[in-house]
């Protein structure tokens, strides 16, 4: 095991120390709530490439309520910024995945076999709710797994209701879910309880990824912010099982 950071000094970004492989953005152009024009997503994949980033697997929204982005939308998207990049002279390695929703339409997905994307192990990157927990989440991460796939949580951090219950956090990393923490949530990017929970987080050595989330060029733009924490320098993430 080993950091998956390391001390970078660029003039452009002094001491960022972010390199390897990002597994969590929104840079299919309007599919969803991040980039909406292909001219703004190569602004994006340039800069994550200027940062070092060697590995972007995007993730678009799968939110039935706002976005029914299907395998084949979100692939066409993909390809779509593909060759913007080839043309553009950009050699990148860019893939695609998805973050679903757990909601009902989920729910049935799972059941009825349906064809999902998914990160490199087989894994499945979920969010919860933001302001209403679900009253039967471990139960749901659980059938993730009896469905054949390995759970990743999306920014628990960021799920508010669940600071007071940190033992729910142990409860999801012990029964086999991996946590994925927002880079920019040890910022206060998100708020100063956002920035406890996500210190706690690592402290307690419960997250296994690291991704930037980023929906647009001001947050890529923030990352160099996140070079003060030592918590992220000396965390040994996990993204390395991502290549």
């Amino acid at each position: 095991m080993f950091s998956f950071f390391f001390r970078k000094k660029k003039k452009e970004n002094p001491d960022l120390p972010f390199i390897g492989t990002d597994m969590h953005s929104h840079l299919i152009p309007g599919i969803d709530d991040g980039v909406q024009t292909l001219e703004e997503a190569y602004a994006m994949i340039s800069k994550m490439h200027e940062l070092g980033y060697k590995k972007i697997i995007t993730t678009p929204h799968v939110m039935w309520d706002c976005y029914r982005n299907t395998p084949e939308i979100i692939l066409s998207g993909l390809d779509d910024i593909r060759n913007y990049c080839k043309h553009k002279g950009l050699d990148v390695s860019l893939y695609a995945a998805a973050e679903y929703f757990i909601d009902e339409h989920f729910v049935e997905m799972l059941r009825n076999g349906e064809k999902v994307l998914t990160l490199p192990g087989n894994r499945l990157l979920v969010e919860l709710p933001y302001t209403t927990p679900l009253m039967n989440t471990s139960e749901l991460l659980f059938s993730v797994m009896e469905h054949g796939y390995q759970p990743v949580l999306a920014h628990p951090e960021r799920y508010k209701y669940l600071h007071k219950q940190t033992e729910i956090y142990r409860k999801f990393h012990d029964q086999g879910c991996e946590l994925q923490l927002n880079a920019l949530s040890v910022t206060g990017q998100y708020g100063e309880g956002v920035r406890k929970a996500a210190n706690w987080l690592l402290k307690q050595g419960l997250i296994t990824f690291i991704g930037t989330d980023a929906h647009k060029i001001e947050h890529l733009l923030s990352l160099g912010k996140t070079a003060d924490s030592n918590l992220l320098v000396n965390y040994p993430f996990k993204n390395y099982l991502l290549n």
